[in-house]
């Protein structure tokens, strides 16, 4: 996200024009859910995606005709079951696409993606896009930050706009209506362990929209250069995480250090805070013994339960890529109920 939006403020300022196509509402079961985003540039280059298939073509067009227009636009996709092989989508569902034209003269505008991108590289979770749409136009567009409230716009009081201060993004329908959307996905991956099937877990991991943080005890293993899609790579204790992270509820935990005992220290101490998922790469019989110990050291059945272990969807992965796959389906399941 943080490159898309670095791409748009460069066109904008290299005087150039450029549409951002974003989804605004997925209901059911569309290639790409609400906040996903796509630039269209003027000399018809792109970054991001809006799910790809005839959408994604239908909106690449549309986003052009934004551009000789000077207009912004709205456009509504009915993909029914039976119409999913004439149009190529891989499948069904509703998929609503907002396409906003960026006037490089709008200094406004281009001072709130400065201020969106500063957001972005803060990783802030506190922070959302507000927007207000009246029929296919932007009336109004600004940011809400917990910190510094309302900026950039008046367009809605904060007691109305709190109830659509979520983890995902929000449509409010109506007239106007209101498209709320999160600057940073809350809740961070926290990779315990920089070894093979670590190092091949966090670019899948960031491809899908995860923010990763490598914590690793060996400092020939927590390097910055080996971990190129982390947003920080620590080097600490696997005894006191404590020192060096605070886990939040929205955080996500997967364990792979390079032995049992070390796992165990870090699965005690992640145990006792309510995170949406914790995992341990291991055998069956690893998870029984560790389960064990750490109901010997003051923990409940219930803490225990929330380990994922052995960690990752059962589909026969042995590769660490293939196990790396089978970890970041099991956490995109999590993180759709944890965000529905």
């Amino acid at each position: 996200m943080i490159r898309l939006f670095e791409a748009l403020l460069a066109e904008l300022e290299s005087g150039r024009a450029a549409v951002l196509c974003s989804i605004l509402a997925s209901p059911g079961p569309a290639p790409r859910g609400a906040g996903a985003k796509m630039l269209v540039r003027a000399d018809g280059t792109t970054l991001g995606t809006v799910g790809g298939g005839a959408v994604e073509l239908r909106a690449a067009q549309l986003a052009q005709e934004a551009l000789r227009t000077g207009r912004s636009a709205v456009e509504g996709f009915i993909l029914r079951p039976n119409d999913v092989a004439d149009i190529g989508m891989i499948c069904g569902g509703n998929v609503t696409v907002y396409l906003q034209y960026f006037d490089p003269a709008d200094l406004a505008a281009r001072a709130l993606i400065g201020d969106v991108l500063r957001l972005l590289r803060e990783g802030r979770v506190n922070a959302w896009l507000v927007m207000r749409l009246s029929g296919s136009t932007l009336t109004d567009m600004g940011l809400y930050d917990e910190e510094n409230g309302l900026s950039h716009t008046s367009c809605i009081g904060e007691e109305a706009l709190r109830p659509l201060l979520r983890s995902r993004a929000v449509l409010q329908k109506g007239d106007p209506a209101y498209y709320v959307e999160p600057i940073v996905r809350t809740g961070r991956v926290y990779v315990f362990g920089g070894g093979h099937v670590g190092k091949a877990l966090v670019p899948v991991l960031a491809h899908v929209g995860f923010r990763v943080t490598v914590f690793e005890n060996r400092p020939a293993f927590a390097v910055p250069e080996a971990f190129p899609q982390a947003e920080r790579v620590i080097l600490g204790d696997y005894r006191d995480i404590g020192a060096k992270v605070r886990l939040q509820p929205e955080d996500y935990v997967v364990i792979m250090t390079p032995g049992h005992q070390a796992d165990y220290e870090v699965l005690v101490q992640a145990l006792r805070f309510p995170t949406a998922y914790v995992g341990c790469i291991g055998s069956r019989h690893k998870v029984a013994a560790t389960r064990a110990r750490l109901l010997e050291a003051g923990l409940t059945d219930a803490d225990a339960d929330r380990i994922h272990s052995p960690i990752g969807l059962d589909i026969g992965a042995e590769t660490p890529e293939e196990i790396a796959v089978s970890i970041a389906a099991e956490m995109i399941a999590v993180r759709a109920r944890h965000t529905a």
